[in-house]
């Protein structure tokens, strides 16, 4: 099941995972994010263990190359697993298994990748990265909606469409956006539409919450609410 795109855009510094699939609630399993340390979607016949013993391999600060190294060795079942992740120095590495089920594979370029296992064909993962690289400049969300969508146009997952996710995060161990569609006819443009309602309270909202710098951040209401409105008025 499930095409997916694993991403850290440097301009921004955000970092995230877009994912796609018949399958219900696959935002429920497939991204794992953290800033500073790394991104990883695990699918196929999903293990969560590489998302979450990848985070720690990550964590300790092995390269994407070497942590994959290792979960694979870890898992008798890595023939029939796909997964791909970026460190937190930028470096990508994937795998797809001889036993995932046709079309499989995934491509890797600089600062993103892109996997897929039942679809249609290869121009699933072409077209999707080919999307991404093509909307540099936009928020890395509305990147992540450009290429799934063109996945799906290219044909996406051969058995249909139910469940669609974006997590995203930019400093913070909390996300900057975190969206899912656990069952649709359509989960795309339900993603859209979650992700124009994300901007018109939650982008503006978030900007005042605690961080690591600033653990109390903004507790004036009055403050948050004239910037949200601010930021709406014209909308």
């Amino acid at each position: 099941m499930t095409w997916s795109i694993v991403a850290h855009d440097r301009d921004t510094g955000e970092i995230g995972v877009a994912v796609a699939t018949r399958f219900f609630a696959v935002g429920a399993i497939v991204p794992h994010v953290e800033p500073g340390v790394g991104v990883i979607a695990t699918q196929a016949l999903v293990n969560p263990f590489y998302g979450i013993d990848g985070m720690k391999l990550l964590r300790a600060g092995l390269p994407a190359s070497e942590a994959m190294a290792r979960l694979l060795e870890l898992d008798a079942g890595r023939a029939s697993r796909q997964v791909h992740m970026i460190d937190a120095a930028g470096r990508s590495v994937a795998h797809t298994g001889g036993n995932c089920v046709d079309w499989a594979g995934h491509v890797v370029h600089e600062g993103f990748s892109v996997a897929g296992n039942m679809l249609t064909g290869e121009r699933v993962v072409r077209d999707t990265a080919a999307a991404f690289a093509a909307t540099k400049g936009l928020g890395l969300a509305e990147r992540f909606l450009a290429a799934l969508e063109a996945g799906e146009a290219a044909g996406g997952d051969k058995r249909g469409k139910q469940s669609a996710a974006i997590r995203i995060h930019a400093t913070e161990a909390w996300p900057a956006l975190d969206i899912r569609v656990d069952d649709h006819a359509d989960p795309l443009p339900e993603l859209r539409r979650l992700h124009k309602v994300s901007r018109e309270r939650w982008a503006i909202f978030r900007t005042f919450m605690a961080t690591r710098a600033d653990y109390a951040g903004t507790t004036d209401r009055e403050v948050i609410n004239a910037a949200i409105e601010a930021a709406t008025a014209g909308r």
